[in-house]
């Protein structure tokens, strides 16, 4: 015989006291108080270190990414991958657990190195860590010594590795580590006495869109110069499927990733993503190492183009002006479905710059801009962006080290008339009524996003088309003309 016992709430609360709550988080008094915690985070439009590390260590050909530290780190990194992009992150642990936390983790690492070598024979295996590890203290320059001089692991694998502790940063600063590391590992000893390999090094940043990447090398190919991306997913993520599985599809090759330091040209399109590498890589190749503002938007990517044309000295070809020209005409036919539209922005610095440039071109206002990691220097830099467009930048106000529960109270309180950001953005669009145009990463509630480049001019074209017919959507979808945008 069972029986079923009722559980009684800690706390019971009235219908009503439930609905005066509910107003009440919309009100300006809780914004107030929202806007006051300091302890707290509430949904961060933000991930975490390592996350980022792996996103760099998947772009390099034959990479294993390798986290030391727990198995639920790993499973979180690679499960957000396989969401985002709907392919397999291969990428192994050597799961630490309680006694790790206690005598140190370098003999889960001697084991987990030596199994993951021998069962895939990676090319390359960048390691990478998360909390556990930091917290304690794991000098990772004597684990990786000792695992090769002991003989878990062969002396001439690449072992790259980035000190990336969750609890510090975000994911952009793990990019950053990672990718250092692995530059600085594979180009040892490769620098020339001043004489460059004639090409392009471009490091894309940190994107979830692999779309971008392959515009990117389709733009450079076009003018005819020799390029090479620096941790390259676009295949990694993105390979095709024709039966075979391939565990090390794609990736930047290991030879040309070495040969960096020897580059005519470094261009970064995510300074705020890469300031580390950057820095290494002016001091340490014998090209010139700039920055240049993701190209977004027509100025952004007329920019882009004219220094690539401009560092070696090659035509911007008519294929391109013909593109620039298809994206200007599209954003005439289509500028006043965005015209004088308030926006919501949260992601990472460098996508917050792009987008914005791109609302201002289009004559919309980006009203509330959320960064939930960054640094007074990106807010000025933000500030100075919609300075330059009065008419519609003078409204936005930039938040930085705030999250998306922030982000919630100034949409309920200062209502816009959309959000940009990643999926993480749905409960505030949700719950101000208003469409999310989903821009960034993770995005794991749409598929194929990722396979829709937002950069360059064919970018601009399908920003403003998921933009403007969305919007078009609503108004034909819930007004009483049946004759909307029709003739007849």
């Amino acid at each position: 015989m069972s029986t079923t016992t009722a559980l009684k709430p800690m706390t019971e609360h009235s219908a009503a006291e439930i609905e005066r709550v509910k107003d009440w988080i919309n009100s300006e008094d809780y914004k107030e108080k929202n806007f006051a915690r300091e302890a707290l985070v509430i949904n961060p439009a933000h991930a975490c270190q390592p996350l980022g590390a792996q996103l760099v260590a998947h772009g390099f050909a034959g990479s294993l990414p390798f986290v030391h530290g727990s198995q639920g780190c790993a499973s979180y990194f690679r499960s957000t991958f396989s969401r985002h992009f709907r392919e397999p992150a291969a990428a192994t642990s050597d799961a630490m657990t309680e006694d790790g936390a206690v005598f140190g983790g370098q003999n889960n690492l001697f084991e987990g190195l030596e199994n993951a070598y021998a069962l895939y024979r990676p090319s390359i295996m960048p390691i990478f860590t998360t909390c556990m590890p930091e917290v304690i203290g794991d000098d990772l320059t004597a684990f990786t010594r000792n695992a090769k001089q002991k003989g878990h692991i062969p002396e001439d694998l690449p072992t790259p590795y980035a000190n990336t502790p969750s609890f510090n940063g975000t994911h952009i600063h793990g990019y950053d580590a990672m990718l250092k590391a692995i530059l600085e590992y594979l180009a040892d000893g490769k620098k020339t006495d001043g004489n460059d390999n004639g090409k392009l090094y471009l490091i894309p940043g940190f994107d979830g869109n692999t779309a971008n990447l392959r515009e990117y090398k389709r733009y450079l190919q076009m003018m005819g110069v020799p390029c090479t991306l620096l941790a390259d997913i676009s295949e990694v993520f993105d390979s095709p499927c024709d039966g075979t599985y391939r565990l090390y599809a794609g990736g930047t090759p290991l030879d040309e990733a070495a040969d960096a330091v020897n580059a005519r040209a470094t261009i970064s399109l995510m300074k705020y993503c890469t300031p580390n590498t950057l820095k290494w890589l002016e001091g340490n190749s014998v090209g010139t190492s700039i920055d240049l503002p993701l190209p977004m938007g027509i100025r952004n990517t007329d920019a882009f183009l004219m220094k690539v044309s401009e560092l070696f000295d090659m035509p911007i070809p008519a294929e391109l002006k013909a593109e620039r020209g298809r994206a200007v005409d599209a954003m005439t036919d289509a500028h006043q479905y965005l015209h004088g539209k308030k926006f919501a922005v949260a992601g990472d610095p460098d996508y917050l710059l792009g987008i914005v440039t791109f609302l201002l071109e289009m004559g919309a206002i980006p009203y509330h801009i959320l960064c939930s990691r960054s640094t007074k220097k990106f807010r000025k830099e933000m500030e100075a962006l919609l300075a330059t467009s009065p008419l519609y930048g003078a409204l936005g106000t930039v938040y930085i080290n705030k999250d998306l529960w922030h982000m919630r109270s100034l949409c309920m309180t200062d209502p816009v008339d959309a959000i940009i950001g990643d999926t993480h953005c749905k409960w505030v669009a949700r719950d101000a009524k208003i469409p999310l145009f989903r821009v960034g990463f993770p995005i794991i509630d749409r598929v194929n996003l990722h396979r829709t480049p937002v950069i360059g001019y064919q970018g601009a074209i399908n920003l403003l088309t998921m933009m403007v017919n969305k919007f078009l959507d609503t108004v034909d979808e819930t007004c009483e003309d049946q004759w909307f945008e029709m003739m007849r």
